[in-house]
């Protein structure tokens, strides 16, 4: 199990010496990381060695239930630190947590099932920590949307983005505006008419 980057710093700060900084050692300080862990889809065995890892070096870890957290890692063998991040705290929560990556802290941000953001909190926080300059790294994981894509014999060599989508084509073509649905922004490539 490695060090975590909190950690490493106390340590470089402990090798300094109580007389302060030892001519010629600069420790710089270690800005801290969060680390978007997608978690298992029902079976523990999809929980890949990086997740893993992340977790287990994490100096804490925040879950959309810490109760469920808890069981995975009590299954895995891990013991972290866990603060709960839902949809009913996740504004108090952040600065709190913000707080503890400008510490040097490394923070694994997890939900119930898959990959946190997906129908999940942890948006805010992701927002805020790369606004501000924090590292933020995706551990991948099972997704249920490709599993679900795998086995539905549809055709998937072609993909279309719903995050973005341009009202004018490359030749400057002017396209329909994008439409709503209920779910989000759909594309269309009809062209805009006179009428």
């Amino acid at each position: 199990m490695g060090l975590s980057s909190a950690r490493r710093m106390r340590l470089l700060n402990g090798a300094a010496g109580s007389g302060g900084v030892r001519r010629g050692l600069y420790v710089a300080k270690m800005r801290g990381r969060l680390e978007v862990v997608a978690t298992p889809i029902g079976n523990l065995a999809d929980l890949s060695a990086r997740a893993r890892e992340a977790l287990a070096s994490a100096d804490v870890i925040a879950a959309e239930d810490t109760r469920h957290t808890l069981n995975l890692l009590r299954a895995i063998g891990v013991a972290r630190p866990l603060v709960s991040l839902h949809e009913h705290n996740e504004s108090q929560r952040v600065p709190e947590l913000l707080a503890r990556l400008e510490a040097g802290e490394t923070i694994a941000l997890v939900s119930d099932a898959g990959t946190p953001l997906l129908s999940d909190p942890g948006l805010e926080l992701v927002q805020r920590a790369a606004r501000e300059g924090f590292e933020v790294h995706a551990i991948p994981g099972p997704s249920a949307i490709v599993s679900a894509l795998a086995v539905a014999g549809l055709p998937t060599g072609a993909s279309a983005s719903r995050a973005s989508c341009p009202l004018a084509s490359a030749s400057g073509a002017a396209r329909s505006p994008p439409s709503r649905t209920s779910r989000g922004r759909s594309c269309s490539s009809r062209p805009l008419t006179g009428s």
